[in-house]
């Protein structure tokens, strides 16, 4: 489709959310110029320790398909059909994500699928990118911004819709928290993250079993591996910033070895650069971030620019594709009224991302405490039984968030309600028993 005339939408930020949103909005039929403060990943290189693997799951895969990009992503993941838990004895218990494999995810690269988008974009007609511009400034009501180059030199735009999708540390945003009756709001985990990197086995073998997310539970920290094509596997640990086993704990390779030998003994012989990527690779974050409204003036707000979530259900990307999405057809819907467009994609959107947030923290802890324990093993045989066997009445909210675009908040009181017929179903087959012995004893 060709480019429509006219201003070009403004997209700030080339990352995930920004590329395929300039890459949906194109075939949409605008022109995009797309602008990032990093340089150009077609020709720099990848930064260490951060590559963080990502879990593409239905809503991230429907919004590629819609831009043409589904199966040349899919051919370049691994896909994972359930929880492979790593107790410290080294038992490992498989636990499937679904009924078959419709119900899986697949484990990609981040830096790999940037370059993907990246590539995509710049493929197509009225897409222009512009990398190593970090925007400095603008006015949400006219729409003017002001970029700086790697040499300061400033650039100044006029954007008829200024997109931010820069990021949980959006210059976009930052802007508009200065504004008058803008609601803001972070809240940090007292866990950061920190990558490591089992190489791959002789040939390019994976050295664990290739269609599994690997996850050590071990109470208050953890670390989850996940697979990649040339037989690695991308290692995340998930712990306390301080406490006896926390980052702070541990400052030498003796002490770092030490620690694995007790807590991750079975992965210790698939790290040989254990240590050094321990005390070297840097140390991230993890931020939930949410704010009202999404969007002033000319501007909108749109992934982790607003809403940030901690990745414990592997949905920041796959919500943000999902954004991708729904801007595109509101944006569609009512051009050129913006501010219509953009209080269509807030309202249809606020509600489900406030609540995959708040799933997001709880999957932590169930992720960490409880996939190990024979409660959760029962419970989660008995979901899938009961999905099985009626799959049109019962959907388990880990199916319902992965494996559906059912919006996440109405995902979470489905499971409720569900819940509460299954504890009443339970309970009464319970009383039932206890009359039929009360009755049969007498």
């Amino acid at each position: 489709m060709a480019a429509a005339e006219g201003p070009p939408i403004t997209i700030v930020g080339a990352g995930l959310g920004g590329t395929l949103l300039a890459c949906s909005l194109a075939r949409a039929g605008y022109r995009v110029d797309v602008y990032e403060k990093r340089p150009d990943p077609r020709t720099a290189a990848q930064e260490r320790g951060r590559s963080i693997n990502l879990a593409l799951s239905v809503r991230g895969i429907h919004a590629l398909r819609a831009v043409g990009l589904a199966d040349e992503v899919l051919r370049t993941g691994i896909l994972m059909r359930g929880r492979m838990i790593h107790d410290r004895d080294g038992t490992q218990t498989f636990q499937p994500y679904g009924k078959d494999d419709s119900e899986a995810l697949y484990s990609v690269s981040r830096a790999g699928l940037n370059l993907t988008l990246v590539h995509a974009a710049a493929r197509l007609e009225g897409v222009r990118l512009f990398f190593g511009q970090r925007c400095v400034g603008l006015d949400p009501e006219s729409g003017q911004v002001e970029f700086l180059d790697a040499e300061q030199q400033p650039l100044k735009v006029a954007a008829e819709v200024l997109v931010g999708a820069d990021g949980a540390y959006s210059a976009v945003r930052s802007v508009l928290q200065r504004q008058e009756r803008f609601n803001y709001r972070q809240d940090y985990l007292d866990h950061g993250y920190k990558e490591l990197t089992i190489p791959p086995g002789p040939g390019g073998k994976h050295r664990l079993e290739k269609h599994a997310l690997h996850i050590w539970p071990r109470g208050s920290f953890m670390m989850i591996a996940l697979p990649n094509l040339d037989g690695s596997f991308t290692c995340t640990l998930f712990w306390p910033y301080e406490g006896p086993a926390s980052f702070a704990a541990l400052m030498t390779a003796a002490a770092v070895e030490a620690f694995f030998r007790t807590e991750f003994a079975d992965a210790v012989p698939l790290l040989p650069n254990l240590a050094d990527d321990f005390l070297h690779n840097p140390t991230g974050a993890l931020v939930t971030i949410r704010c009202q409204p999404w969007h002033r003036g000319r501007v909108v707000l749109l992934g982790d620019a607003c809403h940030a979530v901690v990745p414990f259900l592997g949905q920041g990307m796959n919500a943000a594709f999902e954004d991708c999405t729904v801007l595109t057809d509101c944006l569609r819907r009512h051009a050129p009224d913006w501010q219509a467009a953009f209080r269509a994609f807030e309202g249809q959107r606020k509600a489900s991302l406030d609540a995959l947030a708040e799933l997001c923290l709880a999957n932590f802890v169930e992720m960490r405490d409880k996939v190990g324990s024979r409660w959760f093993l029962l419970k989660k045989y008995l979901q899938v039984l009961l999905h099985r066997r009626l799959p049109r009445w019962y959907l388990p909210l880990y199916t319902m968030i992965e494996f559906t675009r059912i919006p996440y908040d109405v995902a979470r009181r489905r499971a409720r309600v569900q819940d509460w017929v299954v504890r009443a179903v339970l309970g009464g087959g319970v009383l039932l028993l206890l009359l039929m012995g009360w009755v049969l004893t007498r």
